[in-house]
């Protein structure tokens, strides 16, 4: 596949790729591959029915933020260096983690970030402010994924009810990821690189990157060993056969 992706098309042809790879090497990445590519289709609806303040603009972007995780994945399948929060992401697909806390993994190395690093870089040299209004209306689509979504990872991972038993009955956070508060770290973490000058963005981006890498351990490795347990009995009753996975989450 060629990267980058010129356009949001290119973006779904390469994702539906990526989820046609994982399906053949039983590869549990495929399961974010598989929301992100949801997602993203539900962006170009919004962009071709003109609800973006700049629709053109949000293409671009959208395909430029697309194209980091491309990136990513590509390279760590060719045994290229990629960032720790991809890092540790990827190397989940050896490893016994739920289905759940595959696609968190995805979502916390694309959105903490990969959405902050495309922000900044996508205005660099101009007023971030400007690509806001349309930033924040993302939020509005992915609200709407959120029920389907859950629905969705609930009826391949039966025993998922198990979490908010957890979370409702001790103090221990499980899973605690929320995509509006990653969304506002992603245009924090933005905000900050766009200010700096250029030969000190690296620099922040490391520390970001070195945050959102343990953050992505913690996501493997809930503290609290009440957590430990219902997360392994979880993954030992979850179906393990990617393709019928996400066969059942495209229904």
């Amino acid at each position: 596949m060629d990267i980058p992706a010129k356009t949001i098309d290119e973006v779904l042809k390469q994702l539906d790729a990526i989820i046609a790879d994982s399906v053949k090497n039983n590869d549990p990445s495929g399961f974010f591959a598989y929301i992100y590519r949801r997602t993203t289709a539900e962006i170009k609806k919004s962009i071709v029915k003109g609800e973006f303040e700049d629709n053109d603009r949000m293409e671009k972007f959208d395909v430029l933020f697309a194209n980091k995780y491309l990136e990513a994945y590509y390279n760590f399948h060719k045994g290229l260096p990629v960032c720790k929060s991809w890092a540790v992401a990827f190397q989940a697909k050896k490893e016994r983690r739920t289905i759940l806390q595959h696609i968190i993994l995805g979502m916390n190395a694309h959105i903490n970030f990969d959405l902050g690093m495309a922000a900044a870089e996508y205005t660099q040299g101009g007023d971030i402010g400007i690509l806001k209004n349309d930033f924040m209306q993302v939020n509005e689509v992915l609200n709407s994924l959120v029920d389907e979504l859950q629905v969705k990872v609930g009826r391949v991972s039966r025993l998922m009810f198990l979490l908010d038993w957890i979370g409702k009955r001790s103090d221990e956070e499980v899973m605690n990821f929320s995509m509006a508060k990653a969304r506002q770290q992603a245009w924090n973490f933005a905000n900050v690189l766009a200010i700096l000058p250029e030969h000190e963005q690296k620099i922040a981006a490391d520390k970001v990157d070195a945050i959102i890498g343990d953050l992505a351990d913690t996501v493997k490795r809930p503290p609290g060993k009440l957590a430990a347990v219902v997360i392994n009995i979880i993954s030992r009753f979850e179906e393990k056969d990617v393709k019928k996975i996400i066969a059942k989450l495209e229904m």
